[in-house]
């Protein structure tokens, strides 16, 4: 008995070294950690039980017979982050570059069957060359598995991906499909083709970070929801995310109760809107000062800037928050913000989390680039997003809901639950000057008359009494007593019950 304990103790030993101290020191040298570090950095401490460490390939081509690693190349298992279970799987790069092999991604399949199972989300930490050449269409095949497995999931459990390494080729497409994408600045990068491909077709210049590094994808393509400094950092912010998000669709968020009154006021809030209405004001500090405890995780900050999405609590109570940012393009609705929310709306209406809308919106971005660009189709997505979601819908409208922004942007009539406006809201068709310059085209040419005008239209319509008085607006409030009545209002929506007609699924505009 003794001997075998001492070779099982070995066995594991091997697999522990994955690629040999110094392909380890070498990770080390690039300042990242190892597939074993980041587990133990991401989970709470001896919670990790490791599933499969004894796999090895089966490919004899190439000379690979002789060279098997177990594990090949990727470790795998479940554990717990802050007491709550997930599963795990991290490539190991010190194997074969991380390479995916069919026994490599049978193993990421089967934690990701488990976790449907039990209902638990699943976090892969992806640091991988791609596809193992050697294997040829074996390692496809082993792909489009876990591609089936991410469809299955997305919507039942949350799925998350931490790009730590290289992801390049098939790689990018199994996280694409996940709900949050994490890059690691300077050390992760992300493409269908890499640089010398790029240059060999289109003749551009690039280099890899250029290309798909963190800072790219987190500002121009928004593919990356966020971009950290390091694995640790990256790994600890994980770590608060997952605090925020329900086990599987058919549990509620964890309720974090913290010593903020649900019934405080805010009086700064009060001047938090300036008297001229073209000016801006940063929308982050009324959603700071609303939360529980100002916290407030923000999702893809440095992307699309005129909406704002993110994650906070509202009396220990996951809310998810969308709002416009009058600080940038005046807060209006374009093609990258609409899409940037709509898919998050769509993540929170799928795992029972509360939507709160905080309204600023002057209108569509005009112009031929977005026009071109396909707005029309683009913004109907986050009006179809908000139309289909039956999760509680508390809408707070401060300065500007005009035209058809005001009915995409959660209105009573897209079955908003809660819809409430601030004294000094104006919800009409277009701004005053514009729709006084359309009313009245004939008095052009007699500046002074078209004011008399603009000042009438606007002391008539400026205001949310309008469309109090037909019940679009359920209650005109105090600015200070924002945080107050979100929060009753999600008491009062706790048990809500709302359910879409039966289909397959519907035909979103993509």
């Amino acid at each position: 008995m003794h001997d075998i304990l001492e070779q099982l103790e070995a066995k594991r030993e091997l697999a522990r070294l994955g690629g040999g101290q110094k392909r380890i020191d070498a990770q080390h040298k690039r300042g990242k950690l190892t597939a074993r570090e980041r587990i133990e950095v991401l989970l709470d401490e001896g919670t990790f039980e490791e599933w499969d460490m004894f796999v090895e390939h089966r490919c004899v081509d190439f000379g690979m017979a002789d060279n098997k690693i177990p594990g090949d190349g990727v470790v795998t298992g479940y554990g717990m982050i802050n007491g709550r279970l997930v599963f795990v799987y991290s490539q190991d790069f010190t194997v074969f570059g991380g390479a995916l092999s069919e026994a490599h991604a049978e193993k990421i399949c089967k934690v990701m069957d488990q976790a449907m199972k039990v209902g638990a989300p699943v976090i892969g930490l992806n640091d991988s060359g791609g596809a193992r050449i050697q294997e040829g269409v074996a390692s496809l095949g082993g792909y489009a598995d876990v591609f089936q497995r991410n469809v299955m999931a997305s919507g039942v459990i949350p799925q998350i991906s931490m790009i730590m390494g290289p992801s390049a080729g098939g790689a990018v497409y199994s996280p694409a499909m996940t709900d949050f994408i994490f890059m690691v600045k300077d050390s992760s990068y992300m493409f269908v083709t890499g640089p010398e491909v790029v240059k060999t077709v289109t003749h551009e210049d690039v280099t890899a970070e250029e290309l798909g590094g963190a800072v790219s994808h987190s500002t121009k393509s928004g593919v990356c929801d966020l971009a950290f400094e390091n694995d640790v950092e990256a790994l600890q912010m994980l770590r608060r995310l997952y605090n925020y998000l329900p086990l599987s669709n058919r549990e509620k968020a964890p309720i974090r109760r913290s010593g903020d009154p649900a019934d405080r006021l805010d009086k700064s809030l009060d001047t938090l809107i300036p008297d001229n209405p073209n000016k801006p004001y940063d929308m982050k500090e009324l959603i700071v000062k609303t939360v529980d405890d100002g916290d407030f995780f923000e999702i893809q900050p440095e992307y699309a800037k005129n909406i704002i999405i993110g994650f906070g609590r509202m009396d220990g109570q996951t809310v998810g928050i969308v709002a416009n940012q009058p600080m940038v393009l005046a807060g209006c609705l374009d093609i990258k913000s609409s899409i940037k929310a709509a898919r998050f709306v769509r993540f929170c209406d799928a795992f029972n989390i509360p939507v709160i809308t905080f309204v600023d919106v002057p209108g569509f971005m005009p112009g031929t680039a977005q026009e071109y660009g396909g707005i029309i189709k683009h913004g109907a997505k986050l009006l179809y997003a908000y139309a289909e979601c039956t999760v509680p819908k508390i809408t707070v409208i401060t300065r500007k809901a005009y035209g058809g922004a005001y009915d995409v942007m959660s209105s009573k009539h897209l079955r908003g639950d809660v819809n409430i406006a601030w004294p000094n809201a104006e919800i009409a068709v277009m701004g005053a000057k514009g729709a006084v310059e359309i009313i009245f085209r004939e008095e052009k040419g007699h500046p002074e008359k078209l004011a008399a005008k603009e000042a009438e239209y606007k002391a008539r319509f400026a205001n949310p009494f309008v469309a109090g008085a037909r019940g679009f607006i359920d209650d005109v409030i105090l600015p200070n007593e924002t945080r107050k009545r979100i929060c009753r209002s999600l008491a009062m929506l706790k048990d809500k019950k709302l359910e879409n007609p039966w289909r397959k699924h519907g035909n979103i505009p993509l």
